[in-house]
């Protein structure tokens, strides 16, 4: 499919338009985590990048629909927990698949916390703890800008997403 954009007002896609062309951008593959106790869930995201080196910095996107919205804002902490090629099971409990949710999705793994207490993937390839600094809602989703409170490195191949599906990188 090709659309032809002389201007932006000349734009109409159908829905799945852009969804399809950003399935050919792969990338690293990151559960996030907020919440604590039995009020703690996460989510599985491509969306996670670092804004700044210093002072170091965060951005995560998430949908405002998605379950995990409502427990970032009101713990206003979140993790970024970067998967490793081992890792395609956790990824695929914390997309909900399967109806998968809250503290379920944490079940198989083993978690602890750091400063924020958001829940870190103790084999995590690296694991960015953060205490949001800011939300800017746009649309159906959320930019969430964290200030980064603590970060562990254990190394390893990431897990990556592009065309649909999980794969490894060396």
């Amino acid at each position: 499919m090709t659309i032809a954009v002389k201007s932006p007002q000349d734009f109409t896609h159908h829905p799945t338009t852009l969804r399809d062309a950003m399935r050919h951008l792969a990338g690293s593959v990151s559960v996030i985590t907020a919440g604590t106790g039995e009020d703690r869930t996460g989510l599985t995201v491509t969306s996670a990048i670092s804004l700044s080196v210093e002072p170091p910095t965060m951005i995560v996107c998430v949908n405002r629909g998605a379950s995990s919205w409502p427990v970032i804002q009101k713990y206003r902490h979140f993790c970024v927990n970067i998967l490793g090629s081992t890792h395609r099971d956790v990824a695929e409990r914390f997309s909900g698949r399967g109806g998968i949710k809250g503290p379920a999705r944490y079940d198989g793994a083993s978690w602890n916390t750091l400063v924020t207490q958001a829940s870190v993937l103790e084999d995590a390839v690296a694991a960015i703890d953060c205490a949001v600094e800011e939300f800017i809602e746009r649309h159906s989703h959320a930019i969430v800008i964290g200030a980064v409170k603590a970060i562990t490195v254990k190394g390893g191949a990431p897990l990556v997403y592009g065309g649909g599906r999980y794969g490894g990188f060396i």
